[in-house]
Protein backbone atom coordinates (compact mmCIF):
# COMPACT_ATOMS: atom_id res chain seq x y z
CA UNK A 1 0.00 0.00 0.00
CA UNK A 2 2.81 2.38 0.89
CA UNK A 3 4.48 1.77 -2.47
CA UNK A 4 1.18 2.39 -4.24
CA UNK A 5 0.73 5.71 -2.45
CA UNK A 6 4.26 6.74 -3.31
CA UNK A 7 3.68 5.78 -6.93
CA UNK A 8 0.46 7.81 -7.00
CA UNK A 9 2.20 10.85 -5.52
CA UNK A 10 4.99 10.57 -8.09
CA UNK A 11 2.46 10.17 -10.91
CA UNK A 12 0.50 13.24 -9.77
CA UNK A 13 3.75 15.20 -9.56
CA UNK A 14 4.74 14.16 -13.07
CA UNK A 15 1.32 15.08 -14.47
CA UNK A 16 1.39 18.46 -12.76
CA UNK A 17 4.88 19.15 -14.05
CA UNK A 18 3.78 18.12 -17.55
CA UNK A 19 0.70 20.33 -17.32
CA UNK A 20 2.58 23.41 -16.13
CA UNK A 21 5.48 22.80 -18.50
CA UNK A 22 3.24 22.46 -21.54
CA UNK A 23 1.29 25.55 -20.49
CA UNK A 24 4.52 27.54 -20.21
CA UNK A 25 5.54 26.49 -23.73
CA UNK A 26 2.14 27.46 -25.12
CA UNK A 27 2.20 30.81 -23.29
CA UNK A 28 5.64 31.49 -24.76
CA UNK A 29 4.34 30.73 -28.27
CA UNK A 30 1.38 33.08 -27.81
CA UNK A 31 3.68 35.75 -26.38
CA UNK A 32 5.99 35.63 -29.40
CA UNK A 33 3.03 35.96 -31.75
CA UNK A 34 1.71 38.92 -29.77
CA UNK A 35 5.12 40.55 -29.95
CA UNK A 36 4.92 40.41 -33.74
CA UNK A 37 1.24 41.40 -33.82
CA UNK A 38 1.76 44.49 -31.67
CA UNK A 39 5.23 45.37 -33.02
CA UNK A 40 6.83 45.20 -29.58
CA UNK A 41 10.50 45.19 -28.69
CA UNK A 42 9.91 42.63 -25.90
CA UNK A 43 7.59 39.67 -25.46
CA UNK A 44 4.40 40.61 -23.56
CA UNK A 45 3.24 38.73 -20.48
CA UNK A 46 0.79 35.95 -21.36
CA UNK A 47 -1.20 33.75 -19.00
CA UNK A 48 -3.44 30.91 -20.15
CA UNK A 49 -6.15 30.56 -17.52
CA UNK A 50 -7.84 27.37 -16.38
CA UNK A 51 -6.62 24.14 -14.85
CA UNK A 52 -5.75 21.59 -15.95
CA UNK A 53 -4.17 23.03 -19.07
CA UNK A 54 -3.82 19.73 -20.92
CA UNK A 55 -7.56 19.17 -21.23
CA UNK A 56 -7.84 22.52 -23.00
CA UNK A 57 -4.77 21.80 -25.12
CA UNK A 58 -6.15 18.47 -26.32
CA UNK A 59 -9.35 20.13 -27.51
CA UNK A 60 -7.52 23.18 -28.90
CA UNK A 61 -10.03 25.44 -27.13
CA UNK A 62 -8.94 27.78 -24.31
CA UNK A 63 -11.44 29.54 -22.07
CA UNK A 64 -9.41 32.71 -21.56
CA UNK A 65 -5.92 34.10 -22.09
CA UNK A 66 -4.63 37.27 -20.41
CA UNK A 67 -2.13 39.46 -22.27
CA UNK A 68 -0.25 42.45 -20.83
CA UNK A 69 2.10 44.64 -22.86
CA UNK A 70 3.82 47.91 -21.95
CA UNK A 71 5.68 50.74 -23.69
CA UNK A 72 3.59 50.63 -26.87
CA UNK A 73 3.55 53.50 -29.34
CA UNK A 74 0.00 54.39 -30.37
CA UNK A 75 -0.31 57.52 -32.51
CA UNK A 76 1.33 60.39 -30.60
CA UNK A 77 1.57 58.30 -27.41
CA UNK A 78 4.77 56.46 -26.52
CA UNK A 79 4.24 54.70 -23.17
CA UNK A 80 0.90 52.96 -23.57
CA UNK A 81 0.05 49.88 -21.52
CA UNK A 82 -2.34 47.33 -22.98
CA UNK A 83 -4.21 44.65 -21.09
CA UNK A 84 -6.44 42.20 -22.94
CA UNK A 85 -8.45 39.16 -22.01
CA UNK A 86 -9.03 36.84 -24.95
CA UNK A 87 -11.96 34.47 -24.52
CA UNK A 88 -12.84 31.23 -26.28
CA UNK A 89 -9.54 31.02 -28.10
CA UNK A 90 -9.09 28.36 -30.77
CA UNK A 91 -5.49 27.18 -31.20
CA UNK A 92 -4.43 23.56 -31.75
CA UNK A 93 -1.51 22.61 -29.48
CA UNK A 94 0.42 21.15 -32.41
CA UNK A 95 0.31 24.53 -34.12
CA UNK A 96 1.28 26.47 -30.97
CA UNK A 97 4.25 24.24 -30.23
CA UNK A 98 5.24 23.66 -33.86
CA UNK A 99 7.81 25.66 -35.81
CA UNK A 100 5.44 27.09 -38.40
CA UNK A 101 3.39 30.34 -38.34
CA UNK A 102 1.01 30.84 -35.43
CA UNK A 103 -2.61 31.72 -36.14
CA UNK A 104 -5.48 31.45 -33.69
CA UNK A 105 -9.03 32.70 -33.40
CA UNK A 106 -10.66 34.65 -30.59
CA UNK A 107 -14.42 34.73 -30.11
CA UNK A 108 -14.32 37.83 -27.92
CA UNK A 109 -11.69 40.09 -26.39
CA UNK A 110 -11.84 42.86 -23.81
CA UNK A 111 -9.04 45.38 -24.30
CA UNK A 112 -7.90 48.13 -21.95
CA UNK A 113 -5.40 50.83 -22.89
CA UNK A 114 -3.78 52.94 -20.18
CA UNK A 115 -2.13 56.32 -20.80
CA UNK A 116 -0.01 57.59 -17.94
CA UNK A 117 0.58 61.18 -16.84
CA UNK A 118 4.10 61.32 -18.33
CA UNK A 119 2.75 60.50 -21.78
CA UNK A 120 0.04 63.13 -21.43
CA UNK A 121 2.60 65.66 -20.21
CA UNK A 122 4.63 65.25 -23.41
CA UNK A 123 1.65 66.57 -25.38
CA UNK A 124 1.43 69.73 -23.25
CA UNK A 125 4.54 71.85 -23.85
CA UNK A 126 5.71 73.78 -20.82
CA UNK A 127 4.03 71.50 -18.29
CA UNK A 128 6.23 69.44 -15.94
CA UNK A 129 5.73 67.11 -12.99
CA UNK A 130 2.24 66.19 -14.10
CA UNK A 131 0.00 63.80 -12.22
CA UNK A 132 -3.63 62.72 -12.48
CA UNK A 133 -5.65 62.49 -9.25
CA UNK A 134 -9.10 60.99 -8.80
CA UNK A 135 -11.83 63.27 -7.47
CA UNK A 136 -15.06 62.69 -5.56
CA UNK A 137 -18.22 64.64 -4.80
CA UNK A 138 -16.59 66.26 -1.76
CA UNK A 139 -13.82 67.63 -3.97
CA UNK A 140 -16.31 69.43 -6.18
CA UNK A 141 -18.45 70.63 -3.27
CA UNK A 142 -15.42 72.14 -1.55
CA UNK A 143 -14.41 73.97 -4.75
CA UNK A 144 -17.91 75.43 -5.14
CA UNK A 145 -17.83 76.54 -1.49
CA UNK A 146 -14.54 78.28 -2.28
CA UNK A 147 -16.08 80.24 -5.15
CA UNK A 148 -16.12 77.90 -8.16
CA UNK A 149 -19.32 78.04 -10.27
CA UNK A 150 -22.11 75.72 -9.11
CA UNK A 151 -22.09 74.10 -12.57
CA UNK A 152 -18.98 72.23 -11.40
CA UNK A 153 -21.28 69.97 -9.36
CA UNK A 154 -22.67 68.62 -12.64
CA UNK A 155 -19.30 67.20 -13.72
CA UNK A 156 -19.39 63.44 -14.30
CA UNK A 157 -17.14 61.94 -11.62
CA UNK A 158 -16.52 58.74 -13.60
CA UNK A 159 -14.91 60.60 -16.49
CA UNK A 160 -13.25 63.51 -14.66
CA UNK A 161 -10.08 64.04 -12.63
CA UNK A 162 -7.78 66.65 -11.19
CA UNK A 163 -4.78 67.21 -13.44
CA UNK A 164 -1.86 68.78 -11.59
CA UNK A 165 1.24 70.17 -13.28
CA UNK A 166 3.94 72.79 -12.81
CA UNK A 167 3.77 75.68 -15.29
CA UNK A 168 5.50 79.00 -15.81
CA UNK A 169 2.45 81.20 -15.22
CA UNK A 170 2.67 84.76 -16.68
CA UNK A 171 3.56 87.34 -14.01
CA UNK A 172 3.45 84.75 -11.21
CA UNK A 173 6.37 82.58 -12.38
CA UNK A 174 6.65 78.81 -11.95
CA UNK A 175 3.61 77.52 -10.08
CA UNK A 176 1.77 74.25 -9.49
CA UNK A 177 -1.59 74.47 -11.24
CA UNK A 178 -4.46 72.06 -10.64
CA UNK A 179 -7.24 71.64 -13.18
CA UNK A 180 -10.55 69.83 -12.81
CA UNK A 181 -11.01 68.33 -16.27
CA UNK A 182 -13.28 65.88 -18.04
CA UNK A 183 -11.90 63.19 -20.34
CA UNK A 184 -14.37 62.36 -23.09
CA UNK A 185 -14.52 60.04 -26.09
CA UNK A 186 -15.37 61.49 -29.50
CA UNK A 187 -15.30 58.47 -31.76
CA UNK A 188 -11.72 57.23 -31.32
CA UNK A 189 -10.42 60.62 -30.16
CA UNK A 190 -9.83 61.66 -26.55
CA UNK A 191 -11.07 65.11 -25.57
CA UNK A 192 -9.74 66.94 -22.50
CA UNK A 193 -12.14 69.64 -21.34
CA UNK A 194 -11.04 71.79 -18.35
CA UNK A 195 -13.60 73.23 -15.93
CA UNK A 196 -11.79 74.86 -13.03
CA UNK A 197 -8.23 76.18 -12.47
CA UNK A 198 -6.46 76.64 -9.16
CA UNK A 199 -2.93 77.64 -8.25
CA UNK A 200 -0.82 76.67 -5.25
CA UNK A 201 -0.39 79.81 -3.15
CA UNK A 202 2.83 78.53 -1.62
CA UNK A 203 1.17 77.64 1.69
CA UNK A 204 -0.51 74.43 0.61
CA UNK A 205 -3.80 76.05 -0.42
CA UNK A 206 -5.23 76.15 -3.93
CA UNK A 207 -6.68 79.53 -4.89
CA UNK A 208 -8.55 80.68 -8.03
CA UNK A 209 -6.66 82.30 -10.90
CA UNK A 210 -7.51 85.69 -12.44
CA UNK A 211 -9.80 85.40 -15.45
CA UNK A 212 -7.07 86.64 -17.83
CA UNK A 213 -4.75 83.82 -16.79
CA UNK A 214 -7.53 81.25 -16.90
CA UNK A 215 -8.11 82.02 -20.58
CA UNK A 216 -4.50 81.24 -21.53
CA UNK A 217 -4.36 78.08 -19.41
CA UNK A 218 -7.70 76.92 -20.74
CA UNK A 219 -6.25 76.96 -24.24
CA UNK A 220 -3.23 74.96 -23.10
CA UNK A 221 -5.22 72.25 -21.29
CA UNK A 222 -8.03 71.88 -23.82
CA UNK A 223 -6.85 69.09 -26.06
CA UNK A 224 -7.89 66.51 -28.65
CA UNK A 225 -5.71 63.40 -28.80
CA UNK A 226 -6.10 61.19 -31.88
CA UNK A 227 -4.33 57.92 -31.09
CA UNK A 228 -5.55 56.26 -34.27
CA UNK A 229 -6.16 52.53 -34.31
CA UNK A 230 -5.86 50.94 -30.89
CA UNK A 231 -4.13 47.56 -30.46
CA UNK A 232 -6.31 44.64 -31.59
CA UNK A 233 -8.42 47.28 -33.38
CA UNK A 234 -10.54 47.58 -30.26
CA UNK A 235 -13.26 50.19 -30.61
CA UNK A 236 -13.15 52.39 -27.49
CA UNK A 237 -16.37 52.29 -25.49
CA UNK A 238 -15.42 53.66 -22.08
CA UNK A 239 -12.89 56.25 -20.94
CA UNK A 240 -12.16 57.03 -17.30
CA UNK A 241 -9.31 58.33 -15.13
CA UNK A 242 -8.07 55.54 -12.88
CA UNK A 243 -5.06 55.02 -10.62
CA UNK A 244 -3.16 58.01 -12.01
CA UNK A 245 -3.77 57.03 -15.64
CA UNK A 246 -6.35 57.55 -18.37
CA UNK A 247 -7.98 54.21 -19.12
CA UNK A 248 -9.75 53.38 -22.39
CA UNK A 249 -11.56 50.09 -22.78
CA UNK A 250 -13.58 48.30 -25.41
CA UNK A 251 -14.56 44.91 -26.81
CA UNK A 252 -13.98 43.19 -30.12
CA UNK A 253 -15.54 39.97 -31.44
CA UNK A 254 -14.47 37.35 -33.98
CA UNK A 255 -10.79 38.22 -34.17
CA UNK A 256 -7.96 36.34 -35.84
CA UNK A 257 -4.45 36.73 -34.46
CA UNK A 258 -1.51 35.81 -36.66
CA UNK A 259 -0.94 36.31 -40.36
CA UNK A 260 -2.83 39.45 -41.36
CA UNK A 261 -3.77 42.16 -38.86
CA UNK A 262 -6.72 41.31 -36.62
CA UNK A 263 -10.03 42.24 -38.16
CA UNK A 264 -13.34 42.93 -36.54
CA UNK A 265 -16.33 41.40 -38.26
Amino acid sequence: MKRLLVALVVLVGVLLALDYGTAALAESAVSRQMRTQLALTDDPDVRINGFPFLTQAISGEYRSIDVTATHLSVGPLREVEVRAQLRDVGAPLSMLLGSGPKTFTVAEADGTVRIDADDLQRLMPGVTRMRIDNIDRTTLTDLVDEGAPSSLLGVDLDSSARVVGTIDVPVLGEKEVSVIASFLLDGRDILIVPHDFRIDDGHGDRVPLPAALVASLNERFTMRISPGTLPFEVTPRLLRPRDGTIEISGTIENMTIGGASPLAQ
